[in-house]
């Protein structure tokens, strides 16, 4: 029997109210490369959302990387650099994606999996030989972090205050921004996210889209000649419906589609954490968001692998014991049964 999957939040197709609005693209023609009526509506939607005017620039990519890669490439001259989290993904899961366009990426420890203002203080006093040293000109955040952490309002307020008085632009890539905004711990609106960044995207694969990320451009000197990179990084779909029906459905004003199943899946989430601290197990990180960093021993892993795919994020060992980090990310389809069991093998597996 296939075991049950906790390695991400994009195992499972699309939600059916998505793969709905996408079949009812098929009976009519539209225009290409995002100029039909169903993107023209999603980013009508996107805009009152985030309460902004309508000549913000909302623009659709297929994916997270690409989203990254296009957004970032696109506001930096080649001399200009990013300050970024060493974990943060464009650091770690985007295989040089940000350096190929010519840009360095200048890595600092996160705290909590967050970027504070004095760690881009310190990336700002020790990047200062010009023209020797790449200048720093954008900071580039996660919400959620990739420990599923949740920034505050306050602490988006003092990042962008820091940008602002050293003309940095401040980018959030948003592959899990609708786990962030359902997070309990959240205190954020979405005209704050809007209001507190330069540019930001927001996460559709990761949260029940068959793709699709939505890129939020406030600054019209960039969103003016956005579309000319997303067709040179071949991103420009003919289709671009297929992402423009899902992502109006998405924010379709009668229902709330987008927050509702991210906080299904934090809500799993929260169980799972609960049942492993329950069981005497350490976390990494508290569990606000959708993903699950906890320390179990290697016997544990091992019974816990016998049921079910996650990943192993790290080994540790110490004086007594061999241990791992392990993580485990829920989504918009996690079935509760499955919850519940793990947490069952879980307490067996931890009392032997």
């Amino acid at each position: 029997m296939a075991k049950y999957s906790f390695n991400d939040d994009y195992s499972e197709g699309v939600h059916p109210k998505l793969l709905s609005a996408i079949v009812a693209t098929n009976a009519s023609q539209q225009i290409a490369y995002g100029n039909d009526n169903f993107t023209s509506e999603a980013c009508n939607r996107i805009r009152a959302k985030i309460g902004c005017n309508a000549d913000v620039g909302v623009w659709f990519v297929p994916s997270g990387t690409s989203a990254n890669a296009i957004s970032i490439g696109s506001c930096l001259r080649p001399h200009e650099s990013v300050i970024a989290a060493s974990s943060g993904h464009i650091v770690v899961r985007e295989t040089g994606a940000i350096e190929a366009t010519g840009h360095k990426i200048i890595q600092v420890p996160p705290e909590n999996g967050k970027l504070t203002v004095a760690s881009i203080q310190r990336a700002l006093d020790e990047n200062w030989h010009f023209p020797h040293m790449a200048r720093p000109r954008l900071v580039y955040i996660s919400n959620a972090t990739e420990i599923g952490t949740v920034y505050s309002k306050r602490e988006l307020k003092d990042i962008k205050a820091l940008c602002v008085e050293r003309d940095l632009l401040l980018f959030l890539d948003g592959a899990r921004i609708g786990h962030a905004m359902a997070s309990s711990k959240n205190d954020c609106t979405w005209h704050d996210i809007f209001d507190l960044t330069d540019m930001f995207w927001i996460g559709g694969t990761k949260n029940g889209s068959l793709l699709g990320e939505a890129i939020v451009i406030k600054d019209p000197k960039i969103a003016v000649d956005f579309g000319f990179h997303v067709k040179q990084h071949g991103c420009l779909l003919a289709k671009s419906w297929v992402m423009g029906a899902q992502f109006a459905a998405f924010f379709d004003p009668e229902n709330n589609l987008f927050l509702h199943l991210a906080a299904h899946a934090n809500e799993m989430a929260a169980r799972l954490s609960t049942a492993l601290v329950a069981a005497g197990h350490e976390l990494v990180a508290e569990t606000e968001t959708n993903q699950v960093f906890a320390i179990v021993s290697l016997p544990v892993l091992e019974q816990l692998q016998q049921h079910f795919n996650f990943y192993i994020w790290e080994r540790l060992k110490d004086a007594k014991q061999e241990k791992a980090v392990i993580r485990l990310v829920t989504s918009w389809a996690t079935d509760a049964d499955q919850v519940v069991k793990f947490a069952a093998v879980l307490e067996q597996s931890s009392r032997a």
